[in-house]
């Protein structure tokens, strides 16, 4: 049984050579950049020193960990890098709703020309981005020229510690809104014509449709990725923060990612940093399986 099993195997192999072949280069590149650093990550339970190398330095166990947990602002960073994750994670369902839309318009042209603006930005800099937000949201810039245009105050909105989340959240979307909706589209566009006129034959109009046809459709779409959204919730990306923390919002803005790269980079602190990125990653980890858990519960959809 074995040998037929491992001969059945060998044959698909040499079937599929040609599609292996094609994944091999992004299989090295993970291997090299994902797997292989996993090795350094010991240094988060030793007292590293560059003169005695990794090998070469003292454990000294979950020492700095609780360094971290007794860091005086720690409930502050913790908190502010929560807030941020769950306003970006409010704008979940928006992609899905863009790719329904996009999918029920009837002119190839105009659905061409949205998916081509709302793609866009998704291909511009993080940093250009930034730069954009900063002269749109300054007290000279556009938004506030509108605003005082119909009689408003003028704000820098930057400035503003409790307007960073709602801002960080709507520029995400905005750079994401196009290229989120690929998958979406995607799966849309494998339902059955005959599915959705057998619906229409029924009496259902186009809410009923997309209620009966489509969102059951997408459904093990839409947990899929809201699980993989939940094993990155705690991860705030640190360029897009970083850009736009000033001294007036960082009440708001001091989260996980801005403080490893000031304990790691500026302090040269390397085995806390990375004590403090492991802490992060077990966090999404958890999150991760709990999410794949009450999902493989309630929607008999899961990863795993």
């Amino acid at each position: 049984m074995k040998k037929k099993n491992l001969k059945h195997l060998k044959k698909n192999l040499y079937r599929c050579r040609l599609l292996y072949l094609m994944i091999l280069p992004s299989l090295i590149t993970v291997f090299i950049f994902h797997y292989i650093p996993i090795y350094g990550v010991q240094i988060a339970f030793k007292d590293y020193r560059s003169s005695l190398g990794i090998l070469g330095s003292k454990w000294v166990g979950l020492k700095y960990f609780i360094e971290f947990i007794n860091y005086p602002y720690f409930e502050k960073v913790m908190v502010n890098t929560i807030r941020i994750s769950l306003v970006c994670l409010c704008t979940f369902p928006i992609p899905i709703i863009f790719s329904i839309m996009l999918n029920e318009l009837r002119s190839s042209k105009v659905k061409k020309v949205s998916q081509m603006i709302t793609y866009a930005p998704h291909f511009v800099s993080t940093v250009v981005v930034c730069s954009m937000l900063m002269l749109f949201l300054d007290k000279d810039g556009l938004i506030n020229n509108i605003i005082a245009f119909f009689g408003g105050e003028r704000v820098s909105y930057l400035s503003v510690p409790s307007a960073f989340a709602p801002i960080y959240a709507i520029s995400d979307l905005w750079q994401g809104l196009g290229w989120g909706t690929i998958i979406y589209l995607a799966t849309l566009a494998g339902i059955s014509v005959e599915l959705v006129e057998a619906a229409k034959i029924d009496g259902a109009g186009r809410l009923q449709t997309i209620w009966h046809v489509h969102l059951p459709y997408l459904k093990p779409t839409i947990i899929t990725l809201f699980i993989l959204k939940m094993g990155s919730l705690i991860s705030v990306g640190f360029e897009k923060v970083f850009l736009l923390q000033n001294p007036l919002n960082l009440d708001a803005s001091s989260v996980i990612s801005t403080y490893v790269y000031e304990v790691g980079i500026i302090n040269h602190q390397y085995s806390y940093s990375s004590a403090i990125g492991l802490f992060n990653n077990i966090i999404n980890i958890i999150l991760l399986m709990i999410a794949n858990t009450v999902s493989k519960k309630v929607a008999e959809t899961s990863l795993w």
